[in-house]
């Protein structure tokens, strides 16, 4: 009975030295076990930390088209709402087309007309070549006249008076002649260089057809039809009884089934981006939502180098700036129940692949403690 105390004592004399060896453990731990856990957790993270780049810089785009009337005029019919779907050659409006009628029927007369014009030339022609030869008929019979005379002067047969009214008569049909032979060359001219040409290959007719066809196309350009099938937006800038002028934008056309992402990344963010890489798109519209999406082409250049007004840093208050370069990104197999329009806000998560190596500190420090390459090597990488 007296040896239970004995007992007792040992044991808590036992289980007071396991404290210390306890805490110790634990010191060790927390002055060893923990900055080599935390080393390797950032190692992981440096070595991994440059595969995926990433942005919220990003928006969706579709292509869009201003339409504008290839003609001016006043608004007479408006056929599309705000944000109605339209097929390719459906009519968005109409201006009046009555200024374009009558000016179609004025060039019409004009290009009868030039085409009597041109009949006209040809009778002339015709009535000229005529006179020429009279001309050379006359002078003919002029020139034998006066040499008959010529020989009937000395004899005295032919007074001297009649004889130079003859000679006078020769000079007359002469230039007649010449007169006549110009009339031809000029009614020649008039008819393009040739006799036979077409009636509608004359140059006067045509430049009266071509007169004919502009305001034919201009009649026609009175209905504005969209271009590609899409979604008319900013409809409401038109209204019936409006002047509009040519080349004025009064509406829009986006074709939301061409889609695709433009995320502008840091020029330090594309060292390992290339065209191709695989990428994870999200959408504010559609949270929870990831997407697949690949990196289709990459940028020429910056956007401050397409602006209007390019910037110019040979100042002397220069400051570097990180620039931002737009890809464009593809979207694999959208889903039909997303709906994305043009000017959505997007995140881009790009993998590029790309691992980075330790640091050369790190390494080194491996070497001397015999983990991984040589020292000498370590140095030399």
């Amino acid at each position: 009975m007296a040896e239970k105390p004995v007992a007792e004592g040992t044991a808590a004399e036992g289980a007071v030295a396991e404290k210390p060896k306890a805490r110790r453990g634990r010191r060790t731990f927390l002055m060893l076990g923990l900055p080599l856990l935390v080393a390797l957790a950032g190692g992981y993270f440096w070595v991994t930390g440059g595969r995926y780049v990433s942005t919220e810089n990003a928006y969706v785009q579709q292509p869009k088209v201003s339409i504008a009337p290839d003609v001016a005029g006043r608004i007479v019919t408006v056929a599309v709402r705000e944000n109605q779907r339209v097929g390719a050659g459906d009519v968005l409006f109409q201006i009046d087309p009555e200024p374009y009628r009558l000016a179609l029927e004025q060039a019409e007369a004009a290009l009868a007309g030039a085409r009597l014009d041109v009949d006209r030339l040809r009778s002339a022609y015709h009535s000229a070549t005529a006179d020429l030869q009279t001309a050379k008929d006359t002078l003919a019979f002029r020139k034998n006249e006066l040499a008959r005379q010529q020989k009937l002067v000395g004899n005295g047969y032919v007074t001297k008076s009649q004889f130079e009214e003859t000679r006078l008569a020769e000079q007359e049909a002469e230039q007649q002649l010449r007169s006549a032979e110009q009339q031809v060359a000029s009614a020649l001219a008039a008819l393009g260089g040739s006799p036979d040409i077409a009636t509608d290959d004359h140059p006067a007719v045509l430049e009266a057809l071509a007169n004919r066809d502009q305001a034919k196309f201009n009649l026609e350009r009175t209905r504005v039809a969209a271009p590609r099938p899409g979604i008319v937006s900013q409809t409401g800038r038109l209204q019936i009884g409006q002047y509009v002028a040519a080349g004025t934008a009064v509406m829009s056309l986006v074709e939301p089934e061409d889609t695709w992402v433009e995320a502008n990344f840091k020029e330090t963010e594309l060292t390992g981006m290339a065209v191709g890489q695989q990428a994870e798109l999200t959408f504010d519209t559609y949270p929870g939502r990831s997407f697949e999406a690949e990196v289709a082409s990459i940028g020429a250049g910056t956007g401050a180098e397409f602006s209007l007004l390019p910037a110019q840093n040979a100042t002397g208050n220069w400051v570097k700036v990180v620039q931002r370069i737009p890809v464009r990104l593809h979207i694999v197999s959208p889903p039909q129940d997303v709906a994305l329009r043009t000017g959505m806000s997007a995140s881009v998560s790009v993998d590029t692949g790309h691992v980075r190596g330790l640091p050369k500190v790190i390494r080194s420090a491996l070497a001397v403690v015999g983990i991984g390459p040589s020292v000498a090597q370590a140095r030399a990488d």
